[in-house]
């Protein structure tokens, strides 16, 4: 009696090796994965931003990268006595805006640097579900526990999922067109979410996904690929 259920996997047409140089962006799925590497000595750099949950937010984070987007005070906000950007984790915040500017500059400039070099990006989606901030009319990546009065929470419809992978995609590949791009559904449980809405955030990512692979983005050379978890 067979308690597992077995998966044949082929190897890929461009494995990682010790020769490759590896951004990975989003979920704490992807921090995981990215442990694992840098204890074994690849080179990876792991959510510069630090952890991104949906799909809008690592498209709002490579496109500033690759545009080099610079980020000033109007970016940023205070809150509880720390400042915060509504684009990226909270473990970027600081009592001193300009060392939380520096921070998200830096990290610009880093992920600039990634995304035009790295052999594999691995891109990490957790969670469809993601929050609006009304006042600002913006979808933001993390909250830092300001009242949720302030927030819309929807979950993101497939079409809207595939533009922002595609246009992820896109930028991407403007600026490294051999980049072998990897999609991944992070298997942790946003239970905080309800059971159900989990697994409805869950598939309707992976319907996203596939449905955008196989659609050849601008000036593609490199490959894309889902390597989805449920």
């Amino acid at each position: 009696m067979k308690l597992q259920t077995q998966i044949p996997l082929s190897k890929a047409n461009n494995p990682i090796d010790y020769s490759c140089k590896i951004l990975m962006l989003g979920s704490c799925f992807s921090q995981n994965m990215g442990d694992k590497l840098a204890y074994f000595k690849f080179r990876v750099l792991q959510n510069p931003f630090g952890i991104l949950f949906h799909p809008v937010a690592i498209e709002n984070l490579v496109k500033k990268a690759v545009d080099k987007y610079e980020y000033t005070e109007r970016d940023i906000f205070q809150f509880q006595g720390r400042w915060q950007c509504f684009e990226a984790h909270s473990e970027l915040s600081s009592s001193n805006k300009e060392v939380l500017l520096e921070r998200l500059n830096s990290a610009v400039l880093e992920t600039n640097k990634y995304v035009s070099e790295a052999s594999h990006i691995v891109i990490t989606l957790g969670t469809a579900w993601v929050y609006r901030h009304l006042e600002k009319d913006i979808l933001v990546a993390n909250c830092h526990k300001v009242p949720q009065r302030e927030f819309q929470k929807t979950l993101l419809k497939e079409n809207e999922i595939v533009t922002s992978i595609t246009a992820t995609v896109n930028s991407i590949k403007a600026v490294n067109p051999e980049a072998q791009i990897i999609f991944t559904i992070s298997p942790v449980r946003h239970l905080k979410d309800g059971f159900i809405e989990n697994q409805r955030s869950k598939s309707v990512l992976i319907s996203a996904i596939h449905a955008t692979v196989g659609v050849p983005p601008l000036g593609a050379r490199g490959g894309i690929s889902p390597a989805t978890k449920s």
